[in-house]
């Protein structure tokens, strides 16, 4: 029974669609019914808890999983959120030990959430079974004195990839038990494997089947994942050899409503919404008013911040306990992070603010409401937001609350591209000549490398070579082996391409000097340059200084009322090309980044208040390009303002549907416009791979040209603004008439084609 001025969630639907803004889509996805598959053959304990539970049968994927893992053949499970992949490696990892106590398995998984949330599922499924099955994890936050049993006596062993590479790896013959008899390698999220950090997993990988290799164990490979194009594909790079695929679902679902939401106008001449973080903070608020448990997913820290900040005014402003929702995100304390995750299961936390570090398959109990503070980058993660409403039976909703990006803007307008099937595609470049170096040193430090053996799909000769002349390695009796006196791996970090973080050191004039967080280097000039903004933990930092030499951060607690926003000033050079054709290519490029001023940006309101200049150094990188050269023919009788107003409106255009493309997150591209390419003489431009050496997002582009070229046309004639917005031709507005030349110059390269 509803409590009296408190709506239902189809009430609360009904209330968002009567809002200023415009509901530009809703879709209504019906319950669905079991589908069961057989039993595999298992040990009686199993079966007996299985009975003791209630379970009839497996789900039809678990059925299907478990066989072909038992088998001993690799798999890959693509099914929805909370569809009990869980089962789908928990049932052949524990049947194996149940008839063979000293069998052995290692679970991956991206997070260290995520491992400590896997330890208490399945150590109550080991308890309940009867089974004496030693489960640890083995993490940064794994004490000293108990990692020598972890090593010795750990039949599970749960981990995530970043110790993996430098803390088992590097030291295999502490873990002589866990490789000799090695069954099962399980690798949750798989999804997540793709760009920069897909590319150093599939190397993280080899190195860990050259040394089961080495200890006479070949373990079968368990993997799971969200929806993507190339599930298959992904996995089969990772892991260097053939998948079976578990594509469908037999689990139940609960009824479904997912809304899109696009914040009302505000200046309809020059495209302008209201603030989609406001939007956003008053549609949770809504909800979690009527009590409605709401997870709200946004793309930044300081954007969880303020929304937290926000909702619990709102709460408060309602004489309600704004201890009922509570932030997540990186930077939080381990315990502070358990501590959310226990409030969300136990109901006594019914709201959470979270990045996409809740987007994965953490136990956060049961919500009704999922709300996105804009797309997340790739319909996969949106996906994944959205499924972490509703895990259990009844009517469950998810509203996307677009951003003034142009690809959420995009979205709202084309929303079959959303609803439609996945046209995303996870990428990796494990071949990156920067990562392969420095994964060939890794593997040398662990093991030699014989003359002509494979690492990958070739062998590293030629690295080999090289890294012998350097005096890294030594060859001798046709192995090279290593001979240089650092630890290759904690020279690299796998979620990025430089290891190198600033600490950031609070100096508050009141306390000692304490380091309160990180930020990694390239990210570093726009988020810590002198005077801005920072948050942590719900208190104001300003920077005072940064120490460029000793990669310090020194800031100090004060109390304002804006955060700021730093530009980027930026300068490209072609290298070398790989692949060309008469207006596109792809290869080598010089990007050199300079920030040059900030703005200051008032909470609540986000109005511009103020600026300063930025003094800081340029920051260059090698990395990968593709690019498009307009030919000169189209633009005779053109002006030069009317080829600057076109070009800038494509390159806009086309940062829309790269990231759909290329599955990637809008900061792992750049897009750039010259209206004359000093390489090329002509009007060029760049997509930009921003990664050093690049992952194969510009050979991604180079790849899918004509279908990038086709929706910035289709997303042009689609948007319903009059000469131009935000939306489609970027901020140019309609005085420049943006629209009518992108459309002509949009056009004019289609009738090439």
């Amino acid at each position: 029974m509803l409590l009296e001025g408190k709506k239902s969630l189809p009430q609360f639907l009904h209330w968002v669609t009567t809002l200023p803004g415009e509901v530009t889509a809703r879709r209504h996805f019906a319950a669905s019914e079991p589908r069961f598959g057989p039993w595999p053959e298992l040990d009686g304990r199993l079966r007996a808890f299985f009975a003791a539970r209630g379970m009839k049968g497996l789900y039809s994927h678990q059925s299907e999983a478990a066989s072909l893992a038992l088998a001993g053949k690799d798999v890959v499970v693509v099914t929805p959120t909370a569809s009990g992949k869980t089962l789908c490696y928990t049932l052949p990892v524990l049947e194996s030990i149940a008839r063979d106590g000293a069998s052995r398995a290692l679970f991956l998984f991206p997070t260290k959430a995520l491992s400590q949330d896997q330890l208490a599922s399945l150590y109550e499924t080991v308890t309940a079974c009867g089974l004496d099955v030693s489960t640890f994890t083995y993490d940064g936050d794994t004490p000293p004195a108990a990692r020598s049993k972890v090593r010795t006596a750990g039949q599970v062993v749960i981990t995530n990839p970043d110790m993996l590479h430098t803390a088992i790896l590097p030291h295999h013959t502490k873990w002589v038990k866990l490789f000799e008899n090695l069954r099962y390698i399980v690798i949750d999220e798989l999804h997540s494997y793709r760009g920069i950090f897909g590319s150093h997993m599939a190397n993280v990988l080899r190195r860990l089947m050259r040394i089961c290799a080495f200890y006479g164990s070949r373990p079968t490979f368990i993997c799971t994942s969200a929806t993507i194009a190339n599930p298959a594909e992904l996995a089969e790079r990772l892991l260097g050899r053939p998948v079976a695929v578990v594509a469908r679902s037999g689990a139940p679902q609960g009824e479904r409503e997912i809304l899109l939401y696009n914040p009302p106008v505000v200046n309809r001449q020059l495209g302008i919404r209201r603030s989609s973080l406001l939007e956003t903070s008053r549609i949770a608020g809504e909800a979690l008013a009527d009590g409605i448990g709401t997870i709200v997913f946004t793309r930044s820290r300081i954007n969880v911040e303020i929304l937290l900040t926000y909702l619990r005014q709102e709460l408060t402003r309602r004489k309600m306990d704004p201890s009922r929702i509570a932030g997540y995100r990186g930077g939080y304390l381990p315990n502070e992070r358990r501590a959310i995750e226990e409030g969300l299961r136990s109901g006594r936390i019914r709201g959470v603010v979270s990045t996409n570090a809740l987007e994965l398959g953490v136990d956060i109990g049961s919500l009704d409401l999922a709300v996105l503070h804009g797309y997340p980058g790739s319909i996969a993660s949106a996906r994944q937001q959205m499924g972490r409403a509703g895990r259990r039976q009844g009517l469950s909703a998810a509203i996307l609350v677009a951003s003034s990006f142009a690809l959420d803007q995009f979205l709202a307008h084309q929303p079959d591209y959303f609803f439609g099937g996945s046209p995303e595609r996870a990428r990796i470049g494990p071949d990156n000549l920067y990562i392969l170096v420095n994964h060939v040193k890794c593997g040398a430090f662990e093991l030699p490398f014989s003359e002509g053996e494979p690492f990958g799909e070739r062998a590293p000769a030629e690295i080999l070579t090289y890294l012998e002349q350097q005096e890294v390695l030594h060859r001798a009796g046709g192995r090279y082996h290593w001979q240089a006196d650092s630890f290759p791996a904690e020279a690299f970090s796998l979620r990025s391409a430089t290891s190198e973080n600033y600490v950031i050191i609070d100096r508050t004039e009141t306390g000692r000097p304490v380091v309160i967080g990180e930020v990694d280097r390239p990210s570093a000039p726009m988020l810590i340059h002198p005077e801005a903004i920072y948050f942590h933990g719900g208190r104001t930092y300003q920077v005072t200084e940064l120490d460029g030499e000793g990669m310090r951060c020194y800031v100090k607690e004060v109390e304002v009322d804006y955060y700021t926003d730093a530009d980027l000033a930026v300068r490209l050079e072609v290298l070398d090309e790989f692949e060309s054709g008469p207006d596109w290519g792809w290869g080598e490029v010089l990007l050199a980044a300079r920030p040059t001023v900030y703005k200051k940006i008032r909470l609540n309101t986000h109005e511009n208040i103020g600026y300063g200049h930025i003094h800081l150094g340029e920051e260059q990188m090698h990395t990968t390009a593709c690019r498009l050269c307009l030919p000169e023919g189209l633009f005779e009788a053109w002006s030069e303002d009317e080829r600057s107003t076109a070009l800038t409106g494509l390159a806009h255009l086309l940062r829309i549907t790269a990231p759909l493309f290329l599955m990637c997150d809008r900061s792992d591209i750049q897009v750039h416009s010259l209206v004359k390419d000093p390489h090329f003489g002509r009007p060029t431009i760049y997509l930009v791979d921003n990664f050093p050496g690049g992952v194969g997002l510009a050979e991604g582009a180079w790849q899918s040209r004509e279908a990038l070229l086709d929706s910035a046309r289709e997303a042009l004639l689609s948007c319903p603004c009059d000469g131009g917005c935000p939306a489609c031709v970027g901020a140019l507005g309609r005085e420049m008439r943006a629209k009518e030349r992108t459309r002509r110059l949009v056009e004019g390269l289609s009738r090439r084609r």
